[in-house]
C-alpha cells in the first residue's frame, strides 16, 4: 500500500495538466481499493461551493458543471466537519442530496475525506460502492493518508494557477506571505535563480521551438563538458570506482533516448526548462516506484543531472536580461547578499519564497527601508517573471497583474506615506518625549553591515545592540584581538559620549561560521551563544579583551551576554570578563594615573526560564536588555524561519506581552535599567506598548527610529498606560491587534494604520 500511495501522489504533484491527473488520481484510488467510485471535488472559496472535477464512476458530463455549497449534500458535511465521514448507505442520511446529473443512484456506500492545507479545506475526495457497508479501517486510513499527502501537492498547484474555477486568468490575484519589511512597491517582477531546481519549475508553452530547441543542445553539450572536467580533477585524488557516476550521467547525457525525449517535448511546443522537467520526473517517477532499493536511490542521480542541465539553461536563457530600471526582486532564497548585489539598481521591493520576518535578509531590507514579503510557500515564482504586481509589506500579500483601480488606490497609499515620512523627518532630532513629558531613549540596533548603520543623522541615543557576528563570519579563520580592537574602536568612536552596547559572539542557530561549522537536529536549542563562548573561552577572552581596548579612551563600552539561561552561566562570564579586565590593567598601564575602565555587563533576556530567576539575575549584573525575537520564539515553540508556522509567531500573543510586562515590572521593583532590542520595537503599537510597560530604553533598526519618535511625541504616556491595562486584558492575538488600531486612529495617527498597512 505505501508503495502505491507514494506512486499516486508522486504522479499528481508532477503532472502537466490538472485534469488529466485528477483524472489519473480517482482511477488509481478507485483499483487501489477495488471499489465503484472514486470522485474529487475541489473548493471554491469565493463562490462558496466544491466543484465535481473529476471522477471514474460518476457521469462525465457532470464535470466543472456539478456544484455543491460548502453546507449541502454529504460532500459538503465532510468540508464542514473537516473529518472523514463513512457511510453505509448514503441515499438513507438526512444530509444526502439528490442530484441526478452525476448518475449515482445506484451507490450507497460512501466514504469521503476532506484535504486540507494549513487549515484551509483545498477538496474533498470520495469512493462509493453499489453494496451498503462500511468501508473498513484500512480503507479509511489509506483514503485519509492519501489526502493529507495530496494536500501540499494541490496547494503547490493552486498557487500556481493551475486552478482558474472563476476563470479570472489571475487578475488582481493575490498571494499571502509573512511580513519582512514594511511599506509598497508597485512595479515590473523580476525573478532571479540563484540555484537551478526543476521542483520548482513552472511548465510553459512557448511560439518559437526552434530557439528552444538551440538552448537545450547547447546547455547539453555543456553540462557534459563540466562533468567531463569534474571527473578529471577527481582522478588525481580518487582512484577507486566512485567517478563511475560521471560516466553515467554522460552517457545519459549522450544517450539517443534521453534526448530525443527532450526534444519530442520541445517540438510539442514546451520551453526547454518545461521540457526537461517532463522527461526528468518520468524517469524520476519510474525509479522511485520499483522496490529495490538500490534502483531506487538512483532516482536522486536523475534529479541531480536534471538540476544541472537546467542551471545551464536556465543561464543561457538568462543571460541576455536586461533589468528594467526599477524592478521587484523575486527568489526562492533572497539572501542578504543578493540584497547588497541588487539594491543601487532600482531594487523597488523583495519577495523571497523562504525565510521569516526575522531572517538576516528581512532585517537588512528594514535598515534600507525597502518592502519585503517572506515565506510566499507553494508558488511556482517562474510565472511571475516581468508581470507588474503590488507588494504590500503591511498587509503581507503580492497582488499579481493587479487591476487599474488598485494600482490607482496604491499609488495615493504611496503618495500619502510620502508626505507622512517628510513630516516625521523633521522631528528625528526632537526628544523622545510624550506631550505630558515621559521620556525614553531610542536606540539603533547595528553590526548588519559594514557601516552604514553608524550614521547619527537618524537622532540616536546611542547604539542599543552591536552584533559582532558579521567580522567572525566574513572570514575564513577568527579574527585576532588586533583586529578586532580596531573594529570595535570604530564603532564606539562613531558614537562619543553615548552608550554603545556591544554584544559577545552569538553563532548557532541560523548563524554559523564557514570555518565552525555547528550541525545541529535542532540548533536553536543547541549549541549557541553564550554556551559556544564559554565553552571557548580562548575565544571570548580575546573578544572581551578587544572590546575592553577599544573602549579606553572613550568610556561608553557596555558588554552583553547572549542566550543566558542560567546563573552559572553569568558567574562564568563575569569571571572571564573580570580575567580580561586584570590582564589588560597590569599590561597596559604603569602609570597610577591611567585606569582602564571596567564596562557594565548585562544580560540578554531571550530565554524563557530565564524570566523566573530575575530576582537572581539582579544582584550579579548591570543592565536586562530583552531579545523579543528569540523569546517570542521560544514562548510560542515556533520557529521564525519555518513559513509553515511563521504566521502562528507574533509579538502581539497575550503571552509574550504579558512576559514583557512582567520582565518590567522586575526590573523596576530591583531598579535595574531595562532595555528592549528586538523587531517588536520597531513598530510604533509595540514601541508604545513598551513605554507603558516601563521600558526606558528601545533599540532599533536605524530607519525605525524616526517614525517611533514622532508617535512618541504625539502620545500621553498616562493614557498609554490606560491602553496597557486593556491590552493585558486581551486571551486572544487578534483581539490585540484589532483593539490597538482602534486606538491608534482614536490618538490621532491613523495614517500609520491605513486600512491597508495593517
Amino acid at each position: 500500500m505505501l508503495t502505491i500511495l507514494r506512486r499516486i501522489v508522486l504522479e499528481f504533484s508532477q503532472a502537466s495538466e490538472l485534469d488529466q491527473a485528477l483524472l489519473r488520481l480517482v482511477s488509481q484510488v478507485k483499483n487501489a481499493l477495488s471499489t465503484q467510485c472514486c470522485s474529487v471535488y475541489l473548493a471554491d472559496h469565493e463562490k462558496q461551493h466544491f466543484i465535481l472535477m473529476a471522477s471514474n464512476g460518476l457521469a462525465e458530463n457532470a464535470f466543472g458543471r456539478t456544484c455543491i455549497g460548502f453546507t449541502e449534500g454529504l460532500v459538503g458535511l465532510v468540508g464542514q466537519r473537516e473529518e472523514p465521514i463513512n457511510i453505509a448507505n448514503a441515499q438513507q442520511h438526512p444530509d444526502f442530496i439528490h442530484a441526478p446529473e452525476v448518475e449515482e443512484e445506484h451507490f450507497k456506500a460512501f466514504l469521503g475525506t476532506p484535504i486540507i492545507h494549513q487549515r484551509k479545506v483545498l477538496g474533498i475526495l470520495t469512493v462509493q460502492q453499489e453494496q451498503a457497508r462500511f468501508f473498513n479501517e484500512n480503507e479509511e486510513a489509506f483514503l485519509v493518508t492519501l489526502s493529507a499527502q495530496l494536500a501540499t501537492a494541490l496547494a503547490s498547484v493552486e498557487a500556481q494557477g493551475m486552478i482558474e474555477l472563476s476563470y479570472s486568468q489571475n487578475i488582481g490575484k493575490n498571494l499571502a506571505g509573512i511580513g519582512g519589511s514594511p511599506g509598497v512597491a508597485i512595479g515590473e517582477m523580476i525573478v532571479v535563480h540563484p540555484k537551478a531546481d526543476l521542483s520548482k519549475i513552472a511548465l510553459n508553452k512557448v511560439s518559437d521551438s526552434q530557439q528552444q530547441l538551440m538552448i537545450f543542445d547547447d546547455a547539453a553539450s555543456r553540462t557534459f563538458a563540466e562533468f567531463s572536467q569534474m571527473s578529471e580533477k577527481l582522478k588525481a585524488i580518487i582512484s577507486d570506482n566512485s567517478l563511475d557516476i560521471f560516466d553515467v550521467y554522460k552517457q545519459l547525457l549522450e544517450s539517443d533516448n534521453f534526448k530525443a525525449e527532450v526534444i519530442a517535448k520541445i517540438k510539442l511546443a514546451w520551453n526547454a526548462q518545461s521540457a526537461l522537467k517532463l522527461v526528468v520526473d518520468s524517469y524520476v517517477m519510474q525509479f522511485e516506484s520499483l522496490e529495490d532499493e538500490y534502483l531506487r536511490e538512483r532516482a536522486y542521480d536523475i534529479k541531480d543531472l536534471g538540476n544541472r542541465l537546467l542551471n545551464n539553461i536556465q543561464n543561457l536563457a538568462e543571460q541576455d536580461q536586461q533589468l528594467p530600471e526599477k524592478f521587484i526582486l523575486v527568489a526562492e532564497d533572497v539572501s542578504a547578499a543578493m540584497l547588497a548585489e541588487y539594491q543601487h539598481l532600482g531594487l523597488l521591493g523583495i519577495v523571497s519564497i523562504t525565510g521569516s520576518n526575522n531572517s538576516h535578509t528581512a532585517i537588512l531590507a528594514k535598515a534600507l527601508n525597502i518592502p519585503a514579503i517572506m515565506g510566499v510557500d507553494y508558488l511556482a515564482i517562474r510565472q511571475l517573471h516581468k508581470k507588474q504586481a503590488i507588494l504590500d509589506g503591511y498587509a503581507c500579500q503580492l497582488y499579481v497583474t493587479p487591476a487599474d483601480a488598485l494600482i490607482n488606490e496604491y499609488r495615493h497609499i504611496v503618495a500619502a506615506e510620502n508626505e507622512l515620512y517628510a513630516q516625521v523627518k523633521e522631528e528625528e532630532h526632537l526628544p523622545a518625549s510624550t506631550q505630558d513629558g515621559h521620556h525614553v531613549s531610542l536606540l539603533i540596533n547595528a553590526g548588519l553591515s559594514a557601516g552604514f548603520e553608524y550614521s547619527q543623522n537618524v537622532g540616536a541615543d546611542g547604539v542599543g545592540l552591536y552584533r559582532t557576528e558579521i567580522p567572525f563570519m566574513n572570514r575564513s579563520c577568527f579574527p585576532s584581538e588586533s583586529e578586532q580592537t580596531v573594529l570595535y574602536q570604530q564603532v564606539l568612536a562613531s558614537f562619543p559620549n553615548k552608550p554603545v552596547t556591544m554584544r559577545t559572539l552569538d553563532v548557532g542557530g541560523d548563524k554559523s561560521l564557514p570555518y565552525f561549522p555547528i550541525i545541529e537536529a535542532n540548533p536553536f536549542l543547541g549549541w549557541r551563544g553564550i554556551r559556544i563562548t564559554l565553552d571557548h573561552p580562548e575565544i571570548f577572552l580575546v573578544q572581551v579583551r578587544a572590546m575592553m581596548k577599544a573602549n579606553y579612551g572613550l568610556g561608553n563600552l557596555a558588554i552583553m551576554l547572549p542566550m543566558i539561561s542560567s546563573i552559572t552561566e553569568v558567574d562564568e562570564a563575569n569571571r572571564l570578563i573580570n580575567q580580561a579586565y586584570y590582564e589588560l590593567t597590569s599590561e597596559l598601564f604603569c602609570n597610577e594615573n591611567d585606569v582602564l575602565e571596567r564596562p557594565k555587563v548585562g544580560v540578554m533576556i531571550e530565554v524563557p526560564g530565564i524570566i523566573f530567576q530575575l530576582e537572581d539575575l539582579a544582584d550579579k549584573v548591570d543592565f536586562f536588555s530583552v531579545g523579543s525575537n528569540d523569546l517570542t520564539q521560544y514562548l510560542l515553540a515556533v520557529d521564525r524561519n519555518n513559513s509553515r508556522v511563521a504566521s502562528l509567531y507574533d509579538f502581539y500573543h497575550p503571552a509574550v506581552l504579558r512576559a514583557l510586562h512582567h520582565i518590567a515590572q522586575k526590573s523596576q521593583h530591583r531598579d535595574v535599567p531595562l532595555s528592549i532590542c528586538g523587531e517588536l520595537a520597531n513598530e510604533p503599537t509595540g514601541a508604545l506598548l513598551l513605554i507603558a510597560m516601563g521600558y526606558q530604553n528601545l533599540s532599533m533598526s536605524a530607519h525605525s527610529l524616526a517614525k517611533v519618535k514622532w508617535v512618541i511625541r504625539h502620545v500621553d504616556y498616562q493614557q498609554l498606560k490606560q491602553i496597557l491595562v486593556r491590552v493585558l486584558s486581551f486571551t486572544n492575538t487578534s483581539d490585540v491587534h484589532s483593539y490597538m488600531h482602534e486606538q491608534l486612529v482614536q490618538l490621532g495617527l491613523g495614517d500609520f494604520v491605513h486600512a491597508r498597512l495593517q
